[in-house]
């Protein structure tokens, strides 16, 4: 009967930052009984601004080969990053799937907790002041409000 039981679904989302790493390594190993008791999703985002310089850098005429040649290593990158994730959690003895979205992070997250019906959202914190969010934005501050579900925010210690 156990068998049938169905995995609540967690998912932690990750960039390229430290902070984010932390976070993952965090989660598994204080939530380890929890995380290894569920579907473990790791989810990335990329932003469309690492293409906004393109553009700029050639007075807006930004050459196709130059595009494609960004976007393959945006995915390289993108790929060796979940990799590493996933690397991280098998030595954890954890599953993990891996998934990613191009667009806003604050928004792609909050699109894919809902799409995904996931229960528990893990994300780490670049841990900026007032002035920084105010100008930057927080993805974790738009997450807390805005995700169908409950999130935890990883601090990772000065």
């Amino acid at each position: 009967m156990e068998e049938n039981k169905i995995k609540k679904k967690v998912m932690v989302a990750i960039d390229e930052s430290e902070c984010s790493h932390y976070a993952l390594q965090w989660a598994l190993e204080n939530l380890g009984g929890t995380i290894s008791a569920s579907q473990l999703i790791i989810f990335n985002a990329q932003p469309f601004d690492h293409f906004a310089y393109l553009s700029a850098s050639t007075y807006g005429a930004t050459p196709l080969d130059l595009i494609t040649t960004v976007q393959e290593n945006q995915k390289k990158l993108t790929i060796a990053l979940l990799e590493k994730a996933k690397d991280i959690c098998t030595k954890h003895g954890v599953d993990a799937e891996t998934m990613t979205e191009v667009g806003d992070p604050k928004e792609k997250i909050c699109e894919a907790v809902e799409k995904l019906n996931i229960e528990l959202l893990i994300l780490g914190t670049h841990g900026r002041g007032a002035i920084q969010r105010a100008f930057l934005g927080s993805v974790s501050n738009h997450c807390v409000h805005n995700a169908k579900c409950s999130v935890l925010v990883v601090r990772k210690p000065a």
